[in-house]
Formats: structure tokens, C-alpha cells, sequence
């Protein structure tokens, strides 16, 4: 059973850190006038978390799916630091970048990519054009690292 039938698979090489590849599925093409919309998973899942979803936003969206630093096929770092917020919000901007979406964008998330979606929008707040942040638990303590 092909779950994401009309996605195509990339790898994406952060400009954060050579060391880490960013895993991911699109749909549509780079010729797409459609707006982006990137989802990022919860913990511990990765982009098949979205499997029942991403299918039917294709029609309004060029959608972006990454398994998060440490999740799925993407790289896994040592050390705790490897897994801040704000690394994780470098890696959405050069996936993003890298597949042509270099203005501002859609994001819906969940869980720790809620966490990363919140992280972005602090960081990036041009990049982000509108974002859905949902089973969050927004503390200081999390997005002060």
C-alpha cells in the first residue's frame, strides 16, 4: 500500500550543520503556484503521522512533509544540543529554502514539531505566513533554549 501516492521523496543537506540530512516528501512539482504548507510530526512519530492528512491538501497546498532532526530517515545527531528548538527551526528554513520556497509559508504542526513550529515563528516570524500548532505544551522553559 503506497500511502503517499502523490508526494516525491527529497533529502535535504542543512546549511546549519554539513553533518545533518533532513528527510522529507513533497507534493507537486517546483512549477507549482500552489502556497507551501510545511507539517511536522509530534514525538515519536515522523511524516507518516500525516498520512491520513497530507493526501487531501494537495488540491490547495504544495505540501511539505519532513521527518524532524532524529526522527524517521533523517539524521541522527549525539548530544543534546544536536536537538534545540532553534536547530530544528534552521533545518525547516534550509529544506524550505533548498525546494524554492524562499518566502514566507504555511505550517501545521504537532507535539515537539509544534515546539519547532514555535521556534520558528519567533526566529522567522517573515518566513512564517500563518501556522496551526496543535497538543502544545508552550512553557518558558522549553523556548528560552
Amino acid at each position: 500500500m503506497v500511502l503517499f501516492h502523490e508526494f516525491d521523496p527529497f533529502s535535504v543537506q542543512t546549511q546549519a550543520d554539513p553533518a545533518i540530512n533532513i528527510h522529507g516528501l513533497r507534493s507537486g512539482d517546483a512549477s507549482s503556484s500552489l502556497p507551501p504548507l510545511l507539517l511536522l510530526h509530534g514525538f515519536p512519530q515522523t511524516l507518516y503521522a500525516w498520512h491520513r492528512v497530507a493526501p487531501h491538501l494537495v488540491d490547495k497546498y504544495t505540501v511539505v512533509l519532513i521527518d524532524i532532526r532524529g526522527y524517521g530517515q533523517s539524521s541522527k545527531p549525539a548530544g543534546v544540543q544536536a536537538y534545540a528548538k532553534s536547530a530544528m527551526a534552521r533545518d525547516c528554513i534550509a529544506v524550505m529554502d533548498t525546494l524554492g520556497f524562499t518566502d514566507s509559508f504555511y505550517i501545521c504542526s504537532h507535539d515537539r514539531g509544534a515546539q519547532v513550529a514555535h521556534k520558528l515563528c519567533v526566529d522567522y516570524p517573515i518566513r512564517v505566513k500563518k501556522t496551526i500548532l496543535l497538543d502544545i505544551c508552550p512553557t518558558l522553559a522549553m523556548f528560552t533554549r
